[in-house]
């Protein structure tokens, strides 16, 4: 089992949403986060200061899957959230060692 960390802009979460939906994936956490990478952040004006925003905001989405849905699920945002421009964001897989349902005490694959 695998955890996918997708940190994209804000704009692109319904469609990636959507998508992740439409490929048979049924859940996902959604975090709002600061952050910057390459383009350092940028600068904005407000009542005709000029100001530095050093974080800039993002989503992050979590989608856990089995091994066999990584490639769908990295494919489908990849898709959705590249628009070619600095700043489109990132990807992270990371290896599950079990996953737990609470309600029913399910463990690994089956808890998804």
């Amino acid at each position: 089992m695998k955890k996918i960390e997708a940190i994209v802009r804000h704009h692109k979460l319904e469609a990636i949403k959507e998508a992740l939906v439409a490929q048979g994936f049924q859940g996902m956490t959604i975090t709002e986060v600061r952050g910057f990478g390459r383009q350092r952040g940028h600068t904005e004006t407000y009542r005709g200061a000029e100001y530095t925003v050093d974080f800039v905001p993002k989503i992050k989405i979590e989608v856990v899957t089995t091994d066999a849905g990584v490639a769908k699920v990295i494919e489908t945002i990849v898709s959705v959230a590249k628009t070619g421009q600095v700043g489109d964001g990132k990807l992270f897989v990371h290896e599950l060692a079990d996953v737990v349902r609470i309600r029913t005490g399910e463990t690994g694959e089956a808890a998804i």
